[in-house]
């Protein structure tokens, strides 16, 4: 090992509008904290980031604010995003901030604008070569589908801010449906009910957890009833309430209707040897939103196709893009800077 290698790592990145997840080369993943930022409103100066940060949400005083510079899977506000990429590099790498080259999924939907700003983030934040790749092909990477077979897969990587769907073959997206509907829009749906239906607003983060704890796209079999803790809207003070499984799943199905058109509209546009192919292997689906309880068999229902939750779920695109960054000569042809998918 060199000086520079000591002093330098490789680092792959999945920047995500929830969660930030970080590979370091010859280490493996190292980082998985919430991509939330918690600043000094006077100075911008970063006070806390990740678990941190979320701990303080909702809670903050006048001269605290708590934000999450990603929205729809792209940076929403640059210079708090570019702080939260090196505060974040710096911790993984013990205080260097120098790196090599860095592999960052962004989503496959994503504009020549925000490719840049990506890139210069990451240039800013100390890296030497930043490569892109597209989340959909990083998540099929991680899970060890071998994406330069001439053979067709599917995939569906749902995460905080958007649903990608994408065929891939012979090392390149054959179609795409990038749609920004994913894990905030049905956090977003859930305050929305309960705003409309029980008169009781309630954070984002206890709409997260109702979501991860009674949210479903099928009914269960056995429905759950939870108490809730909001502000009465109309008196202004603390109220609790209860609510059902039942309620929650309603309150998610137009998110989960908009995904399942979304694949099927990928489906449409699909080659026919290559929908023979999904037909044979089945859909994958990934990242955090494939945690919802039966969605994996909604869209079975939905599409009549086989489909199955990779294992992990939540770290398979950076586990990708890991393997990407271990062995950057095989995977070239993956990468974005060499193909306008």
């Amino acid at each position: 090992m060199g000086l520079l290698d000591f002093f330098s790592a490789d680092i792959a990145m999945d920047l995500g509008t929830a969660n930030t997840l970080i590979y370091v080369k010859g280490k493996g993943i190292v980082l998985n904290e919430p991509s939330i930022v918690a600043f000094d409103r006077n100075t911008k100066k970063i006070i806390a980031l990740g678990n941190k940060a979320k701990e303080m949400q909702g809670r903050e005083h006048k001269d605290i604010r708590v934000t999450r510079p990603m929205r729809d899977g792209v940076i929403a506000d640059f210079e708090i995003a570019e702080g939260m990429i090196k505060a974040y590099i710096k911790k993984v790498r013990g205080g260097a901030l120098s790196s090599r080259r860095i592999v960052v999924a962004v989503p496959s939907g994503v504009t020549e604008v925000e490719k840049r700003a990506v890139r210069d983030s990451a240039e800013h934040a100390g890296a030497k070569e930043v490569h892109l790749i597209a989340e959909p092909m990083s998540a099929a990477i991680g899970i060890g589908i071998v994406v330069e077979a001439p053979v067709g897969n599917m995939i569906i990587d749902i995460g905080g801010g958007t649903t990608e769907i994408a065929v891939i073959a012979l090392s390149g997206i054959v179609n795409e449906e990038s749609i920004r509907i994913a894990g905030d829009e049905m956090n977003y749906a859930i305050m929305q009910f309960f705003k409309k239906n029980h008169n009781i607003l309630i954070g984002e983060r206890t709409a997260e957890s109702i979501k991860c704890e009674v949210g479903s796209a099928v009914p269960l079999k056995e429905e759950i009833t939870i108490q809730v803790k909001g502000r009465d809207l109309v008196g202004g003070i603390p109220k609790t309430t209860e609510v059902s499984s039942v309620e929650i799943r309603e309150a998610l199905n137009e998110a989960v209707v908009q995904i399942v058109d979304a694949v099927r509209q990928s489906l449409e546009r699909t080659p026919p040897e290559l929908s023979a192919d999904i037909l044979d292997r089945g859909v994958m689906i990934t990242g955090g939103g494939a945690l919802l309880k039966g969605l994996d068999e909604r869209v079975r229902m939905e599409t009549n196709l086989p489909v199955h939750v990779a294992d992990d779920p939540l770290t398979a695109v950076v586990r990708g893009a890991g393997k990407v960054i271990d062995n950057l000569n095989h995977y070239n042809k993956v990468l974005i800077r060499n193909r306008r998918y």
